[in-house]
């Protein structure tokens, strides 16, 4: 792709995260107002509330230092930068050779360690709560992650996403490490975003909060930023599990018409969507059946995603091993 069609699919690319963000939110929210019996907000309603809280005065509490200030702003340009990188609707695009997946780790490790720092910055009982649950669950979820980037680096030859996606999508058969690293992927991805079993975003219950406990000294555009960053990060994980695990449609970024083709970037713009409802739909489903369950405990959970990633290397160097050994 050239470098005029790969800024102007990263500005496209960045109008549709930015603006999805919030109305993939808004989706999951209906969705499982629906399946519970309820009419449930609009679509529209998260985009609602974040230009409502725009609009107010934020309240600092006395006290606090500049990191509790600059955090939200920091957290959401760390999230966006990492958005940036993983490709949505086509390949190739100008943040193409940093798409990395450590980069991207690494720029969601900073958001999370800014809004810990911030929150035990405020002083209060609450936060020092949720940025310790927050720290203790990425012990776990680190190793998971390199694990992921390890046993796809041995699968597609790179960590970068598009390399990674393009052999993907030209077909690397049927892998059980793949499976594996499929499920671990979107077990980090519920961790990560602090959904239902790890978090429950919609309640403000003590024994369950995390990163709400981490965020309640918050308000006005502070607030804003935070819930964005929220939503947007949900947004990412399921265009990396999309990008990794199912490229199809994607548009490529070499080969015949790749270069500027409207009508393949509007495919590329249609199987993304279609792709981010059905994951929101799976996620709302397996939501409310686990919030009536509470089966899982976030160590188990997490361990659980560990030992899947293990597993997924173990499988690939036996299959690579016999592979080798055969005639």
């Amino acid at each position: 792709m050239s470098s005029v069609a790969g800024l102007l699919a990263l500005l496209l690319h960045l109008a549709l995260v930015l603006a999805g963000a919030p109305l993939l939110l808004g989706l999951l929210r209906l969705i499982k107002a629906r399946m519970v019996g309820r009419a449930g907000p609009p679509v529209l309603q998260p985009w609602r509330d974040l230009l409502r809280l725009m609009r107010k005065q934020p309240v600092v509490a006395d006290g606090t230092s500049w990191l509790f200030r600059s955090a939200p702003a920091v957290a959401l340009a760390a999230t966006c930068t990492a958005a940036a990188l993983v490709p949505s609707f086509a390949l190739g695009m100008t943040t193409a050779p940093v798409g990395d997946l450590l980069v991207i780790g690494g720029l969601l490790a900073l958001g999370r360690a800014v809004l810990a720092l911030a929150a035990m910055d405020s002083g209060t009982a609450f936060g020092g709560i949720g940025a310790s649950r927050e720290m203790t669950f990425s012990v776990f979820a680190e190793p998971v992650f390199f694990l992921i980037v390890f046993t796809l680096a041995l699968i597609t030859g790179s960590t970068n996403l598009d390399t990674a996606s393009s052999v993907v999508n030209a077909g690397v058969g049927l892998r059980i490490s793949m499976a594996l690293g499929l499920v671990a992927t979107t077990t980090l991805a519920i961790a990560e975003c602090g959904r239902v079993p790890v978090d429950n975003p919609a309640s403000h219950l003590e024994l369950t909060m995390v990163h709400e406990a981490m965020v309640l000294e918050y308000s006005g555009r502070h607030l804003a930023m935070i819930e964005f960053t929220a939503a947007l990060k949900l947004l990412l994980w399921m265009s990396v599990i999309a990008v990794l695990f199912c490229p199809f449609g994607i548009a490529p970024h070499d080969g015949p018409g790749a270069t500027l083709a409207p009508w393949l970037w509007l495919l590329g713009i249609a199987a993304w969507a279609a792709k981010m409802v059905l994951l929101a739909v799976a996620l709302a489903v397996f939501e409310t059946i686990q919030a009536k369950m509470r089966v899982f405990r976030v160590p188990e959970l997490l361990g659980m995603a560990l030992l899947l990633g293990l597993l997924a290397v173990i499988f690939l160097f036996v299959s690579q091993g016999f592979a080798q050994g055969a005639p």
